[in-house]
């Protein structure tokens, strides 16, 4: 038996409890992953809430096919299947899995060939945990809009997951960014390595003279008409959310079919390949996830609460043991 966070509805954070369930066993070609540290994120809180119907397709139509959630997640291997090749019990390990997720309980499996690497020997397991769900967000963004070395590029939302995460991977590429961002984090914003900063609090970002080939809003609080005078004639927008009425879909559909500015909406993906790369890219020191605060297992539903607070800077750790 293991302790684990539950949740067999979707609804509000209360919905997610603390029990006792089966630890699960792990296949021929999987690992099971004693964890230490996990996240709680937009994507947990997405597939707990089922606020966007959408998610359901992915989740489950009716009630949740999977009951534990928690996509990021950092531990040790303490078993592994006859098949499995990569990974030696006693390794520390992070990984990310939106699929039947796990990380907000004591143990997990999940296969090999998955979204699963060997630990940066520099990072904790809190760090760990936190390297992948922001930082995948913002690189499928990133290749979407296939930004290249001298473009200018500005994320909105600079300090949360994804945004902190873009504008480190945006620099590695030798992009010029713009981060917008508020007062009290305008310094920390810099110190990611962004060229420019905007305050909102003290000035509209609506009003600056430079011209983009790239905007990225990362926290879904602006629009495409709002940012579309900023972008350069084949300019590109996405945001992380769908917008007022689903708009960022339709317009991504519409734009599409003109020569000039656009919209995109990727279908975010991660792959062995991908965390491959964060991981070089943390082992080099070109990028690190910005931490908040962390909780324990059992402080779950305030977790949530913070999280869905718009007000966390970078990522919200969850310790699932000591």
């Amino acid at each position: 038996m293991m302790k684990a966070i539950v949740y067999k509805k979707y609804g509000p954070p209360e919905v997610a409890q603390l029990m006792e369930v089966d630890r699960p066993l792990p296949k021929d070609n999987e690992v099971l992953v004693k964890v230490y540290a996990s996240t709680v994120n937009r994507t947990d809180s997405g597939f707990r809430s089922a606020e966007y119907f959408i998610s359901r397709f992915w989740t489950g139509l009716f009630k949740p096919k999977h009951h534990i959630l928690g996509c990021e997640f950092s531990g040790i291997i303490e078993e592994k299947g006859k098949h499995v090749n990569t990974f030696n019990i006693g390794d520390n390990v992070f990984g990310f899995n939106d699929k039947t997720c796990g990380g907000h309980g004591e143990y997990l499996t999940i296969s090999e060939t998955d979204a699963l690497a060997v630990m940066p020997v520099h990072l904790n397991f809190a760090e760990a945990a936190a390297i992948t769900e922001g930082a995948h967000y913002a690189l499928c963004d990133i290749r979407a809009a296939k930004v290249t070395s001298g473009q200018q590029v500005m994320v909105y939302g600079a300090t949360g997951a994804i945004g902190s995460a873009a504008v480190q991977l945006l620099k590695t590429l030798g992009t010029n960014v713009t981060a917008v961002c508020n007062t009290k984090n305008v310094e920390l914003v810099k110190s990611l390595g962004a060229d420019c900063v905007i305050d909102y609090q003290k000035e509209d970002f609506t009003k600056t003279e430079k011209r983009f080939d790239f905007i990225l809003d990362a926290v879904g609080k602006t629009s495409f008409g709002k940012c579309k005078p900023l972008l350069k004639d084949r300019g590109i927008y996405i945001s992380t959310e769908l917008g007022k009425n689903a708009e960022n879909v339709f317009l991504a559909l519409t734009t599409s079919l003109r020569n000039g500015k656009k919209v995109l909406f990727p279908i975010p993906t991660i792959t062995k390949e991908d965390i491959m790369y964060l991981k070089e890219l943390v082992d080099t020191g070109k990028f690190k996830p910005i931490l908040d605060r962390s909780y324990k297992l059992e402080e779950i539903v305030e977790a949530y609460k913070y999280v869905e607070s718009g007000q966390k800077i970078g990522n919200v750790i969850i310790k699932v043991r000591e």
